[in-house]
């Protein structure tokens, strides 16, 4: 595994700039299209917390159902290509993961572990489609192992090279799974989301909220209200105003619990170690 590059001062706070400006481009296309998204994760809670980037978070989030994540990709030529284009496995066969990225235009971000992936590759702001799971309990509980299992044929093409022994071996099988099965599978799921349907949400590929942050009762681990991403209003980060969520504080406290909270400084790690990076030039 290549050695991790840290981004620190200056570049950090120019990547996080770089970031800003396609959530700014983002914002312009899907306000033009009526297309409701909103900024997420350590993204809203900077908003909350910072008016801003968390001064050591290295990425920006946003996430959209699913009907408005699929109107993006109908629309997603009319980004300014100066700034950035959308990638995902439909524009990218080489990028294999289940939801979408921002990808900023002449620069380059590769992830450790990754190098020898064929995607394209750029600072990024990722953008989770959220799909409707199953009503009942054990319901989401089969979904939930089933999305598991699709994303470790997904991870395979990174596993088989950075894991050791039988993990290796295991890997190195699941990769010779074509990736089109899994997308294949997955829209069994995302063809049945609808805006208007009460099931909860999650994005499938990646493991449920409930479960990553905090210790849930068993019924709320695998998704989330729907009501959450049906309301928006806007917030200020770094002195742009961007659509978040209206129900902000029941999600950051699902999500992180007692959020206005700084973590210790030990804890104040960046996301996504990089290996090799090119920030370009200056952000527009």
């Amino acid at each position: 595994m290549s050695e991790i590059k840290e981004i620190q001062g200056a570049d950090l706070r120019k990547m996080q700039l770089l970031q800003l400006d396609m959530l700014v481009e983002l914002d312009r296309v899907c306000k033009k299209n009526d297309i409701h998204y909103q900024i997420w994760g350590g993204t809203q809670l900077g908003a909350v917390r910072h008016k801003g980037f968390i001064p050591w978070d290295d990425d920006a989030d946003i996430v959209m159902l699913r009907e408005e994540y699929e109107k993006l990709k109908k629309c997603a030529d009319e980004l300014n290509g100066d700034i950035c284009y959308f990638q995902d496995h439909s524009t990218d066969k080489e990028y294999r993961w289940g939801y979408g990225k921002l990808r900023r235009t002449g620069t380059k971000y590769i992830r450790v572990g990754q190098e020898h992936l064929k995607c394209k590759t750029g600072v990024f702001v990722d953008i989770f489609p959220l799909d409707d799971i199953p009503k009942s309990t054990v319901g989401q509980m089969l979904q939930d192992f089933h999305c598991y299992c699709l994303r470790k044929i997904m991870w395979s093409e990174v596993g088989r090279v950075n894991t050791k022994g039988f993990m290796k071996l295991w890997y190195t099988l699941l990769s010779k799974i074509n990736v089109e099965f899994v997308f294949n599978r997955l829209k069994r799921y995302t063809k049945k989301s609808r805006n208007s349907s009460e099931n909860k949400v999650r994005t499938l590929c990646f493991t449920s909220i409930g479960k990553l942050y905090r210790k849930h009762p068993i019924k709320e681990r695998y998704g989330m209200p729907k009501k959450w991403f049906t309301s928006f209003e806007q917030f200020e980060f770094e002195g742009v105003m961007l659509d978040g969520l209206k129900y902000y504080d029941e999600y950051l406290t699902f999500s992180f619990g007692d959020y206005m909270q700084l973590p210790p400084p030990e804890k104040r790690e960046q996301h996504s170690p990089v290996s090799e990076y090119d920030l370009g030039g200056d952000p527009i």
